[in-house]
């Protein structure tokens, strides 16, 4: 190796996953961290630290400077970029190579070549890759734009042309709801990436996601690792990722994985790079980008390979060439992971952030993260906090073994996406293999539909457990004089009254339903409680958070107990009553769309917010006059922050 110390560009999973592989090769690793990371799980996993900024990506992660003098003061011999953040950016690569180190990716030339969309899509198309029709000129104003669309044909597709992830990207269904669409995919794709240049396509209905993993080094060489299917997908963001995808015969894999390597060739590419198409119903394919760096989902590829993506990335990077022809590449079984996030599916995946009270990964899966009891969920950056993978003989083992994975996984004190994850996983038409780009929008009431049964479940074990209190084990001398109580269940107010009956033994009555029998069976520590209902026993762990919250896990699902006892009632109404204008979660003020004085109507958009990458417009509570704005454009707020008040008009 030409580098014995890798400083590793980047946080969170992403750096905990390439620090592994490194130091298994034998090398040093140094992370870099910014002031809300500083206690961050990849801080502590790598050998050295540097501190390169404050909070805000721009400011930390973003900050190539910074990096730069953080690889020479450590004697980093090479920088890993991770994805995302700086990963693809042409700039980063030159600098990290004027500054004599190696960056561990594709040169800047190519990262250049495939890092703009429009340039991309030329440069595919004249290596006769099979593009979508669209526009991607120069000419930028609203008006060519929308002369573009029409001329396309609806729906079109908006995408900024240095996206990624889904930002900047919007679906126009019809010319009349163009220009709102326009000037939300350019102003998220400005704040996101600096540049709100688009491109438009037309928009493929219901397609499936295949993407083509492909590594070249620069001796010539240039390989695929078979295909991975992304099509489960919120807001074009992936969600579900599997590889081999149910959707792709040999010879179609065959036929793709020659284009990604033509692709690749055309453009002198060296390192790992994945080519993502749209696949429709009749088997045609057409490019959509080129990702030049290690994809979120690469462990599917390792593990129905055999292959570490991270370590192939690192032989490239020091001068080796490939270690296998296109011949010897094996796929085995199939393998499939799941993003969990920190975000509320029933608030439209609204970005959530705060400190894990309890963190219990399944120990029957493969789960990249970086996390632990107490860690900080910043509101700063991604929301993906953690991913989990499952490899099986069949499809269906790996699923199966996914979902009891998932179940097992215990992740409290932050809300995620765990229980739609948990449901995607088990719906007929993702079990089926038939789920397109489509499948979430489509079956979203479904994933999201209350479970009864579980939740009446769970309102007893709340009870149970706001009874016991800080006493833990009753005492044999307690009274047995019933207790009423009120609480919070994830935000649903319940009443219940508890009847201890000696023993350990409990009737609970929730509401004006029929009390029923609670058996405490064990509190057997390290947060776990057995209880026994209606002659089913079941084990529950459980956290305490903060102001005497407390959280449980049951029946693969996490819950939220807020203990209302003792807290007044407040009346039905007051909060949009009172005029005030809470921010719904941590999150940077990027926009003030009106000014104090204005006349406001009911809904009428006031902020709008940015939290882990994604903007949240904050409309007014009732109708009436601004009489306060409590924030400005670059401010950062806390969830529940007031940041508006209207008044009588």
């Amino acid at each position: 190796m030409s580098f014995s110390k890798i400083l590793v560009a980047n946080r969170g999973e992403i750096a905990a996953r390439v620090m592994r592989t490194a130091r298994a090769m034998g090398c040093r690793t140094v992370a870099v961290y910014s002031t809300a990371d500083a206690d961050a799980e990849h801080v502590r996993q790598a050998d050295q630290s540097v501190l390169i900024g404050e909070s805000l990506p721009a400011q930390s992660y973003l900050n190539i400077a910074a990096i730069v003098d953080a690889a020479r003061a450590s004697g980093a011999q090479a920088v890993h970029p991770g994805y995302g953040f700086l990963a693809e950016n042409a700039a980063f690569a030159q600098v990290c190579r004027d500054a004599g180190l190696v960056f561990i990716g594709p040169s800047p030339e190519a990262i250049r070549a495939m890092g703009d969309k429009a340039g991309a899509k030329r440069l595919m198309q004249a290596a006769g890759v099979p593009c979508i029709p669209g526009y991607q000129g120069e000419d930028q104003s609203q008006s060519r734009l929308a002369a573009e669309a029409a001329r396309i044909g609806w729906p079109v597709m908006i995408k900024a042309t240095a996206g990624g992830g889904g930002r900047g990207m919007r679906l126009v269904p019809s010319a009349a709801a163009f220009a709102e669409l326009l000037q939300s995919a350019q102003s998220e794709a400005l704040n996101a990436f600096g540049d709100a240049t688009v491109i438009l396509e037309r928009a493929i209905v219901a397609p499936r996601h295949i993407e083509i993993q492909v590594f070249a080094d620069r001796h010539g060489n240039a390989i695929h690792l078979g295909e991975r299917d992304c099509s489960v997908q919120r807001r074009h963001q992936k969600v579900i990722e599997e590889s081999p995808s149910p959707a792709v015969s040999a010879a179609l894999r065959e036929r793709m994985g020659a284009t990604a390597v033509a692709a690749a060739k055309a453009i002198g590419y060296e390192g790992a790079g994945t080519l993502e198409f749209l696949l429709d119903a009749d088997g045609r394919y057409w490019f959509m980008e080129m990702n030049t760096r290690l994809q979120v989902e690469h462990p599917v590829t390792e593990a129905v390979t055999g292959l570490d993506l991270v370590e192939l990335q690192l032989r490239i990077a020091a001068g080796e060439p490939l270690p296998l022809a296109q011949q010897d590449v094996r796929i085995s079984g199939h393998a499939i992971e799941v993003r969990l996030c920190a975000e509320d599916p029933r608030q439209g995946f609204l970005p959530q952030s705060g400190t894990l009270a309890a963190w219990r990964p399944s120990a029957a899966l493969r789960t990249e993260h970086a996390l632990r009891d107490g860690a900080a969920v910043p509101p700063f950056y991604d929301s993906m906090i953690a991913k989990l993978v499952a490899h099986g003989r069949t499809r269906d083992e790996a699923r199966q073994r996914l979902l009891a994975g998932l179940q097992d996984t215990v992740a409290l004190g932050v809300a995620t996406n765990q229980q739609l994850l948990q449901r995607a996983l088990a719906h007929p038409v993702f079990e089926s293999g038939a789920a397109t780009t489509a499948f979430i929008a489509e079956q979203l009431d479904g994933l999201l539909a209350p479970d009864d049964a579980a939740e009446a479940r769970a309102r007893l074990l709340a009870a149970l457990l706001l009874q016991l209190g800080e006493h833990g084990w009753p005492s044999p001398l307690a009274h047995r004089l019933p207790n009423a109580l009120r609480f919070a269940l994830d935000g649903m107010n319940c009443q219940a009254r508890v009847q201890p009956l000696g023993a350990a033994r409990f009737d609970i009555r929730i509401g004006d339903q029929a009390p029923v029998r609670i058996d405490l069976l064990a509190l057997p520590g390290q947060g776990h409680v057995r209880f026994c209902c209606n002659g089913l026993a079941e084990q529950a762990v459980v956290a305490h958070g903060p102001a005497g919250r407390l959280f449980f896990h049951v029946r693969g699902r996490p819950f939220q107990l807020d203990n209302l006892t003792h807290v007044a009632v407040t009346r039905e109404g007051a909060a949009s009553a009172d005029g005030l204008l809470r921010a719904s979660m941590n999150g940077r003020v990027i926009a003030l769309l009106a000014a104090e004085g204005d006349t406001v109507a009911a809904g009428q958009p006031l902020v709008t917010l940015e939290a882990m990458k994604m903007e949240h417009v904050h409309c007014a509570p009732r109708a009436g006059r601004l009489a306060a704005l409590h924030v400005a454009v670059g401010a950062q707020v806390a969830a529940r922050h007031v940041v508006a008040e209207i008044a009588d008009a």
